[in-house]
């Protein structure tokens, strides 16, 4: 588990991280988010093989698991030979969670490469308007 905050992506700049996801179990990175409108979006590949990803959201942590919101559902990806982007919108505040599945793989453990972001929306205010 690898929660993070908005501030904290905004601070990861261009690098690239790494999560290391044994055979026969799963990572997640909670993303806790306070304000709407923004796009969190990501960027991952892996290595060796395959990884399964999903996207969760959550309202709180005390939200229970069958309350949670299934935004991508759990998808097998391809990540060794292509990599791997998306982004969500946030249009309520909570924890939205990215999970890196690996269960599926009884021996192999995997690498994945990931990059994170967060936009925020520009709101045009029309003052260049002539």
């Amino acid at each position: 588990k690898l929660p993070l905050t908005v501030e904290e992506i905004l601070n990861f700049g261009e690098s690239n991280r790494e999560l290391f996801i044994k055979s026969s179990t799963y990572s997640i990175i909670p993303i806790t988010v306070t304000e709407t409108g923004l796009t969190i979006s990501w960027i991952f590949s892996s290595d060796p093989k395959s990884i399964s990803f999903s996207v969760v959201y959550q309202e709180s942590e005390d939200t229970p698991l069958e309350q949670c919101k299934v935004l991508i559902p759990m998808t097998r990806c391809n990540s060794h030979k292509e990599t791997i982007r998306g982004q969500v919108k946030v249009r309520n505040s909570g924890i939205y969670t990215l999970i890196f599945d690996n269960t599926f793989s009884r021996f192999i453990s995997k690498r994945v490469f990931y990059h994170l972001a967060v936009e925020r929306p520009v709101i045009y205010d029309g003052s260049d308007f002539p």
